[in-house]
Order: structure tokens, then C-alpha cells, then sequence
């Protein structure tokens, strides 16, 4: 056989030991001492045969018999290694044919008679004619030996045999296929009988009343958990990490229909080739009487056993998906949470993510496959998520997005469940089918997984049911060559068994996981606490949610605390304010004009006209502008006050958006505008003051008015002339170019003014000459516009200071405005339109006050409260406007709270006592 085997001296043969004997005594020194059993006639074979000096003939004979004796018994033994050797070339599968072959064959070692019992004696005188003449002649050893005819039949049914390996295997390999398709059929009747007793069993309650509502169940509670934990802080390195099943897959791979054939329902919207899944969907699997959804911010139940309820989910999925994406982007970061309860569902929870892409196409926002990828590695990084590989079987593999993000996130593939999608048109387009095997076996890609498994997933239609699906997916494994051939393996196919081994993983996942990061949380806790107690020892931990409570708490009492402003003080306060909107407007526009005329009857003529045309078209919008103003200014001086007080200044950017929103949205009654209108005519008509209090009053306001419009116009003369004599000297400054020929303009037009008091209030023509020509001379250049506008000032003053004189005078006219006395120098028209202006705003003022606390208080408070609502519900608005590091502390630390209250065991057990039984399983 070309193997030596090494064997002590004591375990050979006698002969061998004897020959043995003979050669390691030799004088020959080239012929070295051999122990090989298995060679041990081939050295008989070989001994050098000399014929010994004898006369006699017979003696040769003899020696020439034995040689060819010891030949044949070499050839012999020999045979019998070649068919050994043969019978375990066979192979495994030919092992108990060779076991009956063999037995066939004759035990040489029963021949060993064949060497006589004086071979003892060559170890002391060895003589070949001795050994000759005590063998048995040639005839009797070829009857002894076994039937080579026989031999050569076996060797033919061993090779028989070995050829019908492969249809054996077959064979059985078809045997095997029927056998696990029997089984799997009882296991589906089986398991049908199971989920109906199920369903009759969760549809009693106590009283054994049927009702669709249950209790909330495991999965339930931890789908909760999730959502608690989902917007958790990263901070102190204690992000949820929780189990999920990510189900994650190039664009159009079958991720979605694999999900509905797990939920047993068509739950999601569906498109052909386009992006339908813009933001992730947090699906709840959980067992129940009735197969139904919910959204977990909703109480509706879709009844997944009518068409018409499944097209109503598929639409709102949509929509929220729609509502979800912010403008200008394709997808979203924002979960959807849906739960599905039914008969025979297996409990996990996934999570299915927008589908991978390649490219950017028109329409989509030019980040959007950079945001899936965010979105994927978000979910992926969790060390302990399971992620759900889907991959398109009908494309190329090469073509593939996901594996490669896959490996990525879980090169050691501890977590990844691969699932090839679409084999049925894989088999049927592919040229080699082996391609699929080695994508089964995790050997065409670089990424490793804890399992691979091949579903079908329907023929591609929308309208296909999930029975129908299951049934084509059955049929298809059935006759597949796939399975037929040991390609893939039965346990590797249909969704059913992908659905049971990823529920297998994923509770694995949370008994494994939970108590770690129910310690993550505590020493989190620990941390912010500690934190808090150092920064903010005096402070409460209110969270964003309570801070906003309480911010509501004290702007509503802000609100309310208008009501209980002072009538007195709203009259005051609103007077004041529209006097100071509409003074300029009185004087610049109705007053300067109508006395610079001159003329009595022409002043009372034009103060009516203009008094009319501002009442029409002007006065009640400044009004009704007014009082809103007011009611601002009060509002905000009252958030100032509390503000003042004790209140904490993390309400500020809140109570001021509060504040906008509610102005915004309140709208002052358009009808009060009418009935204002009219009031204010009515009380601008009258001219009538009764008594000398009134009178006095007038004269007052209208003094008030004119000193202050003297005080305004005297400094504009100053900015304009420019420092004095003894602010030069004071103050070391100095007049500009322009201040100096505005100077020597306000001496020459004093001048005119001196020579000409009762001057009209423009200059002529003739006057502006005059003027320049006397700068001129003094080597002044001046403008002729420069010289007006100078005038139009310095005549401003002058009229001002009569007007105050002439003020002064009638103080003591109201006897004679009282009899109708005609004196020219007593005529107070001024003094009368004075009057009347007080007398609007008075009355203005208290109409204004009246809607004020009767109507348009009560309505911003209720524009508050609907704000305030409004923004309790949104919680990226609270997050806008409630912030700080003092916030996002006690954020994390509430959470983190509720987090270990819910997941560590022995808060578990007063919450939720299922978990804990659950978690010690």
C-alpha cells in the first residue's frame, strides 16, 4: 500500500521472528533488519535462492517448488489489502454493502497452517530444504484459495453500488422534502386548531361575556417602554437601547410585504417602484381574539378582516407619513406607532424604514438618501436591535445598497437576520440556481448573519390576499428544485418560519438586555440627580411638561388680573394715548391752518370742515388702535409685575410668544368702529361749555399743547442755528458752515418778523430777494429754499408765542363767550376747539374703556387659553420655548425615572408585574 507500519518483534509472526532471526545475524551489512508485517511475504519473496553443492537433481526441484510457493502466498496477501483498501475507498454511503461484502471474503489468517511447526527449529539451523519438503504441494494450495470468479462479482456489485450512490440520494433526499411537507401541513392544522381554541379562549372574559377589548398585554407594555424611551436624551451614554426588529432593505426588495405577511394583514400603502415608506413605522405584534390596528395616539380599531377598513388604514398610514415630512423634504425621522392584534401573531416589535436608495431622483430633495442612511444607522446602532435584512432575489446581488450599510452596523453579524426576497423569479431567471445557495449560505456577500432565510412573498400584485400568498409560497417550495436538490433547507423557507425564528431572537435579545439596561438607568439616574442637587438645590425637578403647566397657571392669572384694572385708570391711560397718537395731526392739520387765517369766521369754518373729514376716515381706526395698544401694554405690564416678583425667568421667551399669538389672533369688533364714529361726531359737534371748570380746563389743555409744541420748535431752531454764545464759550464748540448762514437767515428773517408782527405765514416772492440779497451783501450765499424752511420755523415760534399770549387773555372770556359779547380781542374760537377736542377724547376714552372691560378683555383671555391649549399639545413648540440646561436636566432625569420604574425588576414588579415574571423566564 506504500505505508510502513512499525510493529515490536514480539507481536509478528513466528516465521517472521525467525526470519528476522536469520537476517539481523547475517554477516551481510546491506541488508538491514525489517519489521513490516504487512511486507513480510514480499521478503520471503526476495531471499537469495542458491542452489546448495548436492549431487542429487530432486534436491533443485525442491528448492524451485518452495520459491514459487512463497510467491504465490505473497501475491495472496497482497490481494487482500488491494480489496480492503477498495471496500473503504466506497465511500460513507457504501459502508454496510462493504460490511457483507467482506464477511464473503475468506479469513487468510485461518491459512496459517500452511507453515509447518518446525519453522521453530530455523532459528537455530535454518534449511530451505527442510521448509521445501514440508510445504504442501501447488495443488492443494490453489485449491485452498478463494473462487476468483466470486471475487470478481463483488467487485462488480461494489461498483453497482457506488454508481447508484447519487439516485439513492435522491431518493431519499425527495422521501425526506415529502416527509417535512407531511409534517408541516399537521403542524398548520394543528396550529389553525391551536389559534381558534385561542381565540375563543381570549374572547371570555370572567363572566364568560365575549369582548373585543382585552387586557393590555406583555408586548403591549414593552411597545410602551419604547415609545417612553424613544425621544430619550443620548446624554451620560444611556440611550435606549432596548431590543427592536429593523427591518431594513433596498427600495422596492419586499421589506414592506415581507412585514404584512409577519402582521398576516396588507396594513401599508403600496406603490409600483415609487418611495411609499417616508418615515419609520413602529408596528406592535401582539396576540388577539379579533385581528385588528390601532395607532397609539388613536382609539379607532381597523377590523383587518374587511377590505374597506384596510384601505381606510393604508390611507391614514399615508397621511400621517405625508403630514410627518417637513416642506422641502422627501422622508422623516418621525415614527409612526401602529399595533396589530390577532389570532396566532407572533409578539415583537418592529420598526420598517424607508427603503434604501442609490440615487436621487427629480422630485426628492437633494439630502434624501443621505437622511435614510441617518435614519438606518440611527435604528442599527442599537447593539442590541435585530436587524431584519431583506434582499431582492430577482436583481443582481452586486446591485445591492443595504448589505453593505449592514455590515457596517453589525460586521460580526451577532444580530442580523438575512431574508432573500422574490425567490421564485430568482429560480426562474437566474442561470445557476447554485447562485442562490451560496447566497442562503452567506457566502456571496461579505456580510454575516445569524440566520438566511428565502421567502416568496406573493406574484406582485396589490389585490393578492395574505392566504392566497401563503398558499402560492407553499406550492412553490413544494415542487421547487431548489429544495429538491438540498439548495436550500426546509427550516431556511416560507415566511412562517422567518416569523418564528425573528419573535425567537427578539425575546432572546430582551431577556439578555434588560436588566443591563435597567443599570444603565440607574446609574444615570444617580448622575443627574447628583447633578441637580449641586446646581439647583433649591429648585424642584419639573420637567418641561410641568414648567409649562405652571407658566400656563401664571399667565392665566396674569390675564384675569386685566379685569381688575381701575376704571379710572383705563379712562387715564387711554385718554393720554390717543391724545398723543392724534395731537400732531390736530395742530399740524386742523388748528396752525384755520388761526393762521386770520379771520374768525374762516377758522370756525375750516376747523368744521377738516374736524368732519377726520372723524369720517381717520379718527375711530386711531382709536380702536389705541385701545388695542393699551390693552398690550397692560397685559405685558402685568406679566412684568409677577415677573418682578418671584416669577422664574424661564417663562420669558414662552409668556412673550403667548402674548404674540394672542394679539395675533384677536381681532377687535369691526361694529364698535361704527358706534364710535358716531359718538365721536356728536361730541366734536358741539361747541357749548356750560361752566367755567370746563372753560378753565380748555384753556389749560390748550396752554399745555402750545408750550409743548414751543418747547419742540424751539429746539429744531437750535439744531439748526447751533451752539449759542455761551455754549461756545462753555462748552468750547462750535458752529458748522451750515449752522453759521442758518444763523445769519434766522437774524435777517428776525428782522422782518419785528417789523412785520402781524406777517402772514409765507414769505413772498419779492421778500426771499430781499432777504438773500441783505446776506448776500454781508458775504453770505444763501438758498432761497434754505431761507423758507428757516422761516417756517422762526414764524412757528412767533405764532405759537402770540397763541400762548392770547391764551393767557382768555381765561377771563368765558363771560363774554357765556353773553355772546363781540370783542375782537377776546375772540376764543381756539380756546372753543380746544374744548371740543377734550371733550372727544374724554368721551372717546370712556367708550373705549367700556368695550375694554366688557368685551375685549374676556376675549383675549379666552385667545390665551386656546393659545395656551394649543401649545400644551405641541411638543416641539414647549421644546422651543421652555429651554435651558435647567430644563433638559430634569427632562432626562424624569424620564430616566419613569424608564427605570418601568424596565429595573423591582419597580417592575408594583408596575407591571407581567414584565417581571416575564424577565425572570
Amino acid at each position: 500500500m506504500g505505508v510502513r507500519f512499525r510493529l515490536p518483534l514480539q507481536k509478528l509472526h513466528p516465521l517472521s521472528r525467525a526470519i528476522h532471526h536469520r537476517y539481523s545475524s547475517n554477516s551481510n551489512p546491506q541488508r538491514p533488519p525489517h519489521c513490516l508485517a504487512a511486507r513480510y511475504f514480499t521478503s520471503l519473496s526476495r531471499l537469495p535462492v542458491r542452489p546448495p553443492k548436492s549431487k542429487s537433481g530432486g534436491h533443485g526441484y525442491q528448492q524451485q517448488r518452495s520459491f514459487w510457493v512463497a510467491r504465490l502466498a505473497a501475491r495472496l496477501l497482497k490481494l487482500r489489502y488491494i480489496l480492503l483498501g477498495s471496500a473503504v475507498g466506497g465511500g460513507y454511503t457504501a459502508k454496510k454493502t462493504f460490511d457483507e461484502w467482506k464477511d464473503m471474503i475468506p479469513d487468510l489468517s485461518e491459512y496459517t497452517w500452511v507453515v509447518p511447526d518446525f519453522v521453530w527449529e530455523l532459528t537455530e539451523n535454518f534449511d530451505l530444504d527442510k521448509l521445501a519438503s514440508a510445504l504442501p504441494e501447488i495443488e492443494e494450495i490453489a485449491k485452498l484459495l478463494p473462487d476468483m470468479e466470486k471475487i470478481g462479482e463483488n467487485f462488480t456489485f461494489l461498483k453497482s453500488l457506488l454508481s447508484s450512490d447519487k439516485e439513492k440520494i435522491d431518493q431519499l433526499q425527495e422521501e425526506l422534502l415529502r416527509t417535512q411537507l407531511k409534517y408541516q401541513r399537521m403542524l398548520e392544522r394543528l396550529e389553525k386548531e391551536n389559534k381558534e381554541l385561542r381565540k375563543v379562549v381570549l374572547q371570555k372574559d370572567d363572566k364568560g361575556i365575549h369582548q373585543r377589548k382585552v387586557k393590555k398585554s406583555l408586548i403591549d407594555m414593552y411597545s410602551e417602554v419604547l415609545d417612553i424611551l424613544s425621544d430619550y436624551d443620548s446624554n451620560y451614554n444611556t440611550q435606549d437601547h432596548l431590543p427592536r426588529v429593523v427591518v431594513v432593505g433596498d427600495q422596492s426588495a419586499g421589506k414592506t410585504s415581507v412585514l404584512e405577511m409577519i402582521a398576516q394583514a396588507r396594513i401599508f400603502p403600496r406603490g409600483s417602484g415609487e418611495m411609499m415608506t417616508r418615515s419609520p413605522v413602529k408596528v406592535t405584534l401582539s396576540e388577539g381574539p379579533h385581528h385588528v390596528a390601532m395607532f397609539k395616539d388613536s382609539t379607532r380599531e381597523f377590523d383587518l378582516g374587511k377590505e374597506e377598513d384596510l384601505a381606510a388604514l393604508r390611507r391614514e398610514i399615508e397621511l400621517r407619513m405625508r403630514k410627518s415630512v417637513k416642506e422641502g423634504q422627501t422622508v422623516s425621522p418621525e415614527t409612526i406607532s401602529l399595533s396589530v392584534k390577532g389570532p396566532g401573531i407572533q409578539r415583537m416589535v418592529l420598526v420598517d424604514l424607508p427603503g434604501v436608495i442609490s440615487t436621487v431622483t427629480t422630485g426628492m430633495a437633494s439630502d434624501t438618501k443621505e437622511t435614510i442612511f441617518s435614519i438606518s444607522k440611527a435604528y442599527m446602532q442599537n447593539p442590541n436591535a435585530i436587524i431584519l435584512c431583506i434582499q431582492d432575489g430577482s436583481v443582481d446581488a452586486e446591485r445591492s445598497i443595504v448589505t453593505d450599510l449592514v455590515s457596517q452596523m453589525d460586521p460580526q453579524g451577532k444580530r442580523t437576520i438575512f431574508v432573500l426576497t422574490k425567490v421564485d423569479l430568482a429560480e426562474k431567471n437566474l442561470a445557476s440556481p447554485s447562485r442562490i445557495q451560496q447566497i442562503i449560505e452567506g457566502k456571496l456577500f461579505p456580510m454575516k448573519a445569524l440566520g438566511y432565510f428565502a421567502v416568496v412573498t406573493g406574484k406582485g400584485s396589490s389585490s393578492e390576499s395574505i392566504e392566497s400568498i401563503k398558499d402560492y409560497e407553499e406550492d412553490f417550495f413544494q415542487n421547487s428544485r431548489l429544495l429538491r436538490e438540498g439548495m436550500l433547507k426546509a427550516h431556511q423557507v416560507t415566511t412562517k418560519n422567518l416569523s418564528l425564528a425573528v419573535s425567537d431572537c427578539f425575546w432572546k435579545m430582551v431577556r439578555e438586555s434588560v436588566e443591563q439596561q435597567a443599570d444603565a438607568f440607574k446609574a444615570s439616574r444617580f448622575n443627574l440627580e447628583t447633578e441637580w442637587k449641586n446646581n439647583y438645590p433649591r429648585l424642584r425637578e419639573l420637567d418641561r411638561n410641568e414648567l409649562f403647566e405652571k407658566a400656563k397657571n401664571e399667565i392665566l392669572d396674569e390675564v384675569i388680573s386685566l379685569s381688575q384694572v381701575t376704571p379710572k385708570h383705563w379712562q387715564s391711560i387711554l385718554q393720554k394715548k390717543l391724545w398723543e397718537r392724534v395731537s400732531t395731526h390736530v395742530i399740524e392739520n386742523i388748528y396752525l391752518p384755520a388761526a393762521q387765517t386770520m379771520n374768525s369766521g374762516t377758522f370756525n369754518t375750516t376747523v368744521d370742515i377738516k374736524l368732519k373729514q377726520w372723524t369720517d376716515k381717520q379718527l375711530p381706526h386711531k382709536a380702536l388702535e389705541v385701545a388695542w395698544e393699551t390693552l398690550q401694554e397692560e397685559f405685558a405690564r402685568f406679566m412684568a409685575e409677577y415677573k418682578g416678583k418671584d416669577q422664574d425667568d424661564i417663562f420669558d421667551k414662552l409668556k412673550e410668544a403667548v402674548k404674540d399669538e394672542s394679539i395675533k389672533r384677536h381681532k377687535w369688533n369691526e361694529r364698535a368702529m361704527d358706534s364710535l364714529r358716531v359718538i365721536q361726531h356728536n361730541a366734536l359737534e358741539d361747541r357749548s361749555i356750560t361752566d367755567k371748570p370746563q372753560w378753565d380746563a380748555a384753556i389749560q389743555f390748550m396752554e399745555e399743547t402750545l408750550q409743548s409744541r414751543l418747547k419742540d420748535t424751539e429746539s429744531v431752531i437750535a439744531d439748526m442755528v447751533g451752539p449759542d454764545w455761551k455754549q461756545r464759550w462753555m462748552s468750547w464748540t462750535k458752529r458748522t458752515p451750515e449752522q453759521h448762514i442758518r444763523n445769519e437767515t434766522k437774524n435777517e428773517l428776525e428782522r422782518l418778523l419785528k417789523l412785520h408782527e402781524d406777517h402772514t405765514a409765507y414769505l413772498a416772492n419779492d421778500e426771499v430777494t430781499t432777504v438773500r440779497k441783505n446776506l448776500e451783501a454781508r458775504g453770505v450765499e444763501v438758498d432761497p429754499v434754505l431761507i423758507k424752511d428757516t422761516w417756517h420755523q422762526l414764524y412757528r415760534r412767533h405764532f405759537l408765542q402770540k397763541a400762548l399770549f392770547h391764551c393767557n387773555l382768555c381765561r377771563r372770556g368765558f363771560y363774554y363767550y357765556q353773553r355772546h359779547f363781540v370783542d375782537s380781542e377776546l375772540e376764543c374760537n381756539d380756546v372753543v376747539l380746544f374744548w371740543r377736542i377734550q371733550r372727544m377724547l374724554g368721551i372717546t376714552a370712556n367708550t373705549l374703556r367700556q368695550q375694554l372691560t366688557n368685551t375685549e378683555v374676556r376675549r383675549l383671555e379666552k385667545n390665551v387659553k386656546e393659545v395656551l391649549e394649543d401649545f400644551g399639545e405641541d411638543t416641539e413648540k414647549k421644546v422651543q420655548l421652555i429651554t435651558g440646561r435647567r430644563v433638559q436636566l430634569a427632562e432626562d432625569l424624569s424620564k430616566c425615572i419613569i424608564a427605570s420604574h418601568l424596565i429595573h425588576p423591582p419597580c417592575a414588579q408594583k408596575h407591571f408585574p407581567k414584565v417581571l415574571t416575564f424577565f425572570k423566564r
